[in-house]
């Protein structure tokens, strides 16, 4: 039985109503409160402590599919590599694996990680600005699918290094179209002043020196125009266009085209955002490079897991300050620094079934870090709650876990995975010793 949700106060912000309706996985149970699929997270809090991240397997499912079936109907020869960045821990890339995902790295330390989630090497793409010699070694003798070069420089090393292993490298050529996303500032990658790929311009002669370096088997060119894009598919076909007009040239000077790596970046609803949708992105790329005749890849990562993932916290106290009701949790910008970093927005749900009913009023819910920058909502309409009472960050599941620190000596936080009705820890929750385990003094150290 649903307990009723009331309306919210004159506000911008969604309703309770509106951010549940909105999230599948999220329900309301007038005993059990706030549900993830069919686990009560005020269950998980009493089992496995806060703050606690949680994950539901069967939205990371549905999600893929989705994706997937968006692609075969646009009749579109194209695979899906996950972003690792976007959550790395085991149990989601297991999940993830087993609907058919490879996946995209950015570091050796998460080509290790998604090899032991059983994603062979021979499904991954390494991408990034600052491969080191050492981890392009490594992902040459793991048989890396694809690296995807960002500079003359970078290449030159690839070269070297496959050429004393007896190996030729694939290599895609990551070109910058110069297009704005029109995303945050700190998460567009695709402007000519940004530090990834090769300029436009300079693509076509670097891709036919790697034709003709040893060591480099050219196979494609590649593009990342940005994260979290909800602003339409105009970049996009933008972006897509231009490396079509690319493929055509490096085509007409007889240089070989094997695919083309369409990057992700599509972006979710965290507040009240229209996102485009999986079918209009296999749309764009249909009409842009369909007619190409090549494979094409897609590397999503928050698209996948963001709206699998919610951050459970529990309230510190209440208090009232001069002029502003504070919600002191005990979750904090080291745990989520999205709101921090990014001015991100996230909803922010009660668990009991008693708040969704309460009387709300705006509070600042906020951290116990030593920063004013440990805000993660200021004036959000909600009810008065007690020390104890919990609360969950909607959307938490990407850039979440992946970014927390220890700063103030704090543990990071306990992962847990929601299958259906079932629950399970899939990260242990460090502790105050784990933290001091791996420090040590100096034998000459005198107190």
């Amino acid at each position: 039985m649903a307990a009723p949700l009331p309306l919210a106060p004159d506000s911008a912000d969604p309703t309770f109503t509106e951010l549940l309706a909105a999230r599948p996985a999220l329900s309301m149970h007038a005993h059990d409160g706030l549900l993830m699929d069919e686990v009560p997270l005020a269950r998980i809090a009493a089992e496995f402590g806060t703050p606690t991240w949680v994950y539901s397997a069967g939205t990371l499912r549905r999600r893929y599919r989705a994706l997937k079936a968006a692609l075969d109907a646009a009749g579109l020869d194209a695979s899906i590599h996950y972003a690792t960045k976007a959550n790395d821990n085991q149990a989601v890339l297991r999940v993830l694996r087993a609907e058919g995902a490879g996946a995209d790295i950015v570091s050796a330390g998460e080509l290790r990680a998604t090899m032991a989630a059983g994603i062979p090497a021979g499904v991954t793409v390494f991408s990034g600005v600052g491969k080191t010699p050492g981890e392009i070694r490594f992902a040459l003798e793991a048989g890396i699918f694809q690296i995807n070069a960002e500079s003359a420089e970078e290449i030159e090393v690839i070269s070297a290094i496959a050429a004393g292993l007896g190996l030729r490298a694939p290599v895609s050529l990551r070109v910058n179209p110069d297009v704005d996303a029109r995303t945050h500032a700190k998460i567009t990658t695709g402007r000519a002043e940004n530090k990834f790929g090769i300029a436009f311009e300079d693509a076509h002669a670097l891709y036919a020196r790697m034709a003709a370096l040893p060591g480099i088997r050219p196979i494609g060119i590649a593009t990342h125009i940005g994260s979290q894009i909800t602003d339409g598919m105009s970049a996009y076909r933008a972006a897509y266009a231009r490396l079509a007009e690319m493929v055509r040239g490096l085509r007409a000077h007889g240089l070989p085209v094997e695919r083309v790596d369409c990057g992700g970046g599509l972006g979710i609803p965290y507040r009240d955002e229209i996102a485009p949708t999986p079918e209009a992105l296999a749309g764009a790329i249909k009409a842009t490079l369909g007619g190409l005749g090549v494979p094409v890849m897609l590397e999503p990562g928050r698209w996948l897991v963001g709206p699998a993932g919610v951050l459970l916290s529990a309230v510190v106290l209440q208090k009232q300050g001069a002029a502003r009701r504070f919600l002191v949790l005990d979750a904090a910008m080291n745990d989520l620094v999205r709101p921090a970093m990014y001015e991100a927005w996230h909803g922010i749900l009660p668990v009991s079934p008693l708040a969704h009913v309460a009387p709300l009023s705006p509070a600042d819910v906020v951290g116990p870090v030593c920063e004013s920058g440990d805000t993660f909502a200021k004036g959000r309409v909600l009810p008065a709650m007690a020390p104890g009472d919990l609360v969950a960050f909607l959307d938490a599941g990407a850039y979440g876990a992946v970014m927390s620190s220890t700063y103030n000596a704090r543990p990071l936080a306990a992962e847990v995975l929601v299958d259906g009705a079932r629950a399970a820890l899939v990260r242990v929750r460090q502790t105050h010793e784990d933290l001091l385990a791996h420090q040590r003094l100096p034998e000459w150290f005198t107190p």
